[in-house]
């Protein structure tokens, strides 16, 4: 696929969230949140999995258990990629399990970190989300983090994990259940069971996790009832830095 046709997809799956955000907000809207709206701090959300929108792009689809604890802390903001343009809407990113970036956008991502930006990568070697897509659709998440050079740039290296199926990690200081987790190796502050890593890169900041099947909560049952706690602390973690 050459990178004008990625771009294209890229820009189309942020469309489509862009409208599902707005119809979540009229019909699941969200109770007790910490304060209105606009007074919540921002959060940039770059994904490729079904959190704002359905598989099918159904109202009935809309708004995963994931985007709804997303919602009651943060004014999330979807977008496409991690261009300039994009990037200057927040200074906290959520990239979890995104498409593959292009060159361009990698090193403006890389410069926005440098910065002082701040950023939590879910970046999954072995995705196990359930779809009912096949294979190489495009609306389909890849069946892998697709990295890239940036995990390398950071001084990181991601592994698949060594077993599949769930297992129980530490992610802000909860246990969480995840689901066939990588492993983090390299120079960066790396959690004992190597789920999590904490960069600081610059005058900025990358939190690394080695699953994004976590936000799947709701289907992994009552082992996963911190799940989203783990990563709005961990979010939290990086607004204090």
């Amino acid at each position: 696929m050459t990178s004008a046709r990625v771009r294209a997809l890229l820009i189309l799956s942020a469309a489509l969230a862009l409208a599902a955000a707005a119809m979540v907000a009229v019909i699941h809207p969200q109770p007790h949140p910490l304060g209105p709206r606009a007074d919540r701090p921002a959060l940039l959300l770059l994904t490729s999995l079904p959190l704002v929108f359905g598989e099918g792009f159904s109202i009935e689809g809309a708004g995963s258990p994931a985007l709804n604890a997303l919602n009651r802390r943060y004014r999330m903001i979807p977008i496409s990629v991690a261009d300039p343009a994009n990037l200057a809407k927040g200074e906290l990113l959520l990239m979890a399990h995104p498409l593959a970036q292009p060159a361009e956008d990698l090193v403006a991502l890389d410069a926005w970190v440098r910065r002082g930006g701040r950023v939590l990568l879910l970046a999954d070697p072995m995705l196990e989300w359930p779809s009912k897509r096949p294979l190489g659709d495009p609306l389909r998440a890849p069946p892998m983090f697709m990295d890239t050079g940036l995990l390398a740039h950071w001084g990181l290296r991601l592994d698949a994990p060594d077993e599949r199926g769930p297992a129980t990690r530490k992610l802000g200081g909860f246990n969480v259940l995840t689901v066939s987790p990588g492993l983090l190796f390299g120079s960066c502050a790396i959690g004992d069971d190597r789920l999590v890593a904490h960069c600081r890169i610059g005058m900025g900041s990358a939190t690394i996790v080695a699953d994004a099947d976590l936000l799947d909560a709701a289907s992994l049952g009552s082992k996963a009832a911190h799940n989203f706690d783990g990563v709005l602390e961990e979010l939290a973690r990086l607004e204090k830095e």
